[in-house]
Parts: structure tokens; sequence; C-alpha cells
């Protein structure tokens, strides 16, 4: 079983490396692998090849690559600390939340005459901006209803519902929005790094850096309690288990 999972972690490694090589080839002007290659290695590349190569298609795949290892790691946390495999950014509402915030920005902000969703770079701060702002409010909202629910499942649920009615308010918002304004959030929700600079990419990865998981008082193993139920104890040992509470490491299978 090992052995299947190393190779199969070879085999997605090598596609991934290949499909990084294909996107810094493919675009508005495709560009031949040899030319790619000499671009990076710093050959004998025409100036205008070098500069789409270096300072433009190869920030954006870099940044494409470290969103995508972020969002895994935010998940394997997220279910970490639920002890639940479902748990994640978009089941819990928070990357809905994001959403509705540059719903808001955006398509909400042009409602009420201002420019909000115009172009330039304090557009992009802003719209990162107000992802940060809704994202962070649904996640205080889970936190604090979680302090009071101890129940794993019902938190959950919770962040499904919030899920569900933050998707209705977006879907009000692109409704009533003009087109201009639409196109510009759609092309937001697909992951759009048309604005993305060599500079907001250190700053980025300096950011993410600093992000790495810490281990709380709070997330030690319930079974210190007294009041787990001895039969889950070498279970909750073996798999040190992080809870808020005692009572849901005794639902460990």
């Amino acid at each position: 079983m090992e052995s299947r999972v190393v190779l199969l972690f070879i085999v997605l490694s090598f596609v991934a490396l290949a499909l990084f090589v294909v996107d810094l080839a493919t675009g508005a002007v495709p560009i031949p692998l040899g030319d790619v290659w000499a671009a990076l290695a710093g050959g004998d590349a025409a100036p205008a090849t070098a500069k789409i190569v270096r300072d433009i298609r190869l920030v954006k795949a870099v940044v494409a690559v470290a969103a995508g290892m972020a969002l895994s790691v935010s998940g394997l946390q997220m279910q970490t600390l639920f002890r639940n495999p479902l748990a994640g950014p978009y089941v819990l509402g928070i990357s809905s939340g994001a959403s509705l915030g540059v719903a808001l920005f955006i398509l909400g902000a042009p409602l009420f005459g201002a420019a909000a969703g115009g172009g330039g770079p304090m557009a992009w701060l802003g719209m990162a901006g107000a992802a940060w702002v809704g994202s962070a409010s649904i996640l205080l909202v889970i936190a604090a209803v979680s302090r009071r629910i101890r129940d794993i499942m019902v938190i959950l649920i919770l962040g499904m519902m919030f899920s569900s009615g933050v998707g209705a308010v977006v879907q009000i918002l692109q409704y009533l929005s003009r087109e201009e304004a639409l196109k510009s959030f759609v092309i937001w929700t697909m992951g759009s790094l048309g604005d993305v600079t060599a500079g907001q990419l250190a700053r980025r990865s300096r950011s993410a850096g600093g992000g790495r998981w810490r281990p709380s008082s709070r997330s030690t193993c319930c079974c210190s309690a007294s009041s787990t139920p001895a039969r889950w104890a070498s279970t909750c040992a073996a798999r040190g288990c992080c809870s808020f509470s005692p009572r849901s490491c005794s639902r460990a299978p």
C-alpha cells in the first residue's frame, strides 16, 4: 500500500511539472519549449520572449502552484481540527465568505454609485482586502458558535448553512449588477492571476510561510480529561485526537 502511494505521488509530481512547463509555453503568444528553456536558463532568447516567460508567465505559474498548495494545507488543518474528512474552507463557508466580500466590493458598490470595481492596483488591493474581510467574518462566526456548541457535526452543518445563505446573497447581487462588474466578478471566481507581479509574489510567499501550524493548548488530546471513556483511551492516544471537547472524542470509530 505504501509503495502504491509513493508511486502515485511520483506520477502526480511529474504530471504537475509537465503542466507547469506547458503553462509557460502556451498563451496568447505561443512559445516553443526550446525558447522557454533558453529564457529560464539565461540563454539566447529574444528579449520579448524572455520578458514574457520570466516576468509574466513564470510568476503566474508559481502563484497558481503556491495557491493550490496553500488551499490543500488549509483543508488538511481543518480536517485535523474538526476530525472530519469533510471539513474544509468550502464546507465551513469560509470560501463563500470571501466570495461575498468580493461580491459586495465589485457588484454591490456600483449599485450605490461607487466605482470600487474599477481597474488599477487599488482595485486589486480592494478585492484582496474584501475577500479577507469576508472570509474572516465567517470564520469568526464559526469560531464563536463553536465555543457554545461542542458538537463538531453541528458546526459543519452550520458552515454549510452559512455557505448556502451567502451564496444566495451573491446570486442576488449578480442578478442586479451591471455587465462589466459581473464579468470582473466571474473572472475573480475563476482564479484570475492577471494582475500578479513579482513583488506581490514575494510578499505572498512570506505571508504563506508565516502561516505554519502551531499546536495550541486547546488542541491537546481530549483523552487527558477524566470524563473520557477509558475504552477510547488507546484509540485517541494513537491518533492524537484534537477536538473541542472530550465528549466528541468518544465518537471516534
